[in-house]
């Protein structure tokens, strides 16, 4: 897929690895100057390296001022911010738990990242979007905030609130020239969840069978199918679409409640 985002800049958050770094290839390999932003600064930095007309900032998203340091940043540096990807996003690891057992101290580290972070984010760079009176904010969610699942209720909160804070921002924002919409990916093959679901020795291998059995399509999606629905929703030709939650999941919120996950 190859549109005109020439003369654009994007930022992506959690953008150093994973989903967030195909995401910055991406858009770079289409034209646009990419802000490669990541808590973790070297790995942005080894990010950024590999894409030509890119930089790496680090942004911890949970810390106000650090996002306000690194928006202001960008804005000196590049004039503008036409893209924001919020991908930035943790979720509980192997000590999955019902919530009767949930620490509070996990429900807010994942809150402050996966929800909190989302919008201050979007705070800071929807103000500079709306002097330029145009923009596209494009918010990574999980198809487990369409569907929920077990043993990690913060993680499904956080997603299905920000697919709903997306709806809040399209009707706020879409009258101003700034196109807010969503992905909710479902399982994607990285390096976390092959750890966890995929390889040989994973944590949870039981689960992963259960889950892709779930699944119409039978197998977990790809960094590279996440990126391209990143990109459709940039594309200059979407200027119609706004407030959507796209589930890009193989079917998997199509086949209702997964009990056994």
């Amino acid at each position: 897929m190859k549109i005109d985002l020439n003369g654009k800049v994007a930022l992506v958050t959690g953008g150093a690895m994973g989903i967030g770094r195909k995401i910055a290839e991406l858009l770079a390999e289409n034209g646009a100057k990419v802000v490669v932003a990541d808590i973790n600064e070297a790995a942005a930095r080894e990010t950024s390296a590999s894409i030509p007309g890119s930089k790496a900032l680090r942004m911890d998203v949970a810390s106000a001022d650090e996002v306000a340091a690194a928006v202001d940043s960008i804005v000196r540096d590049w004039g503008r911010i036409d893209i924001l990807v919020n991908n930035a996003g943790i979720n509980t690891g192997k000590n999955r738990v019902t919530i009767d057992q949930f620490s509070v101290e996990e429900w807010d580290r994942i809150m402050s990242v996966d929800l909190r972070g989302l919008f201050l984010v979007s705070r800071s760079v929807a103000a500079v979007m709306l002097r330029q009176s145009s923009g596209r904010i494009i918010n990574i969610s999980s198809v487990l905030g369409v569907v929920p699942a077990r043993l990690q209720c913060a993680y499904t909160t956080a997603k299905a609130g920000v697919a709903h804070l997306t709806r809040t921002m399209a009707i706020e924002l879409g009258d101003r020239g700034i196109l807010t919409n969503a992905i909710a990916p479902g399982s994607v093959v990285t390096a976390g969840t092959k750890a966890l679901f995929y390889a040989k020795d994973a944590f949870q291998a039981e689960k992963a069978k259960r889950m892709l059995a779930h699944i119409p399509l039978g197998r977990a999606g790809e960094v590279e199918e996440i990126a391209n629905a990143v990109l459709f929703f940039a594309a200059p030709e979407s200027s119609y679409i706004n407030g959507q939650v796209l589930c890009v999941d193989g079917g998997w919120a199509a086949g209702g409640f997964l009990r056994d996950f």
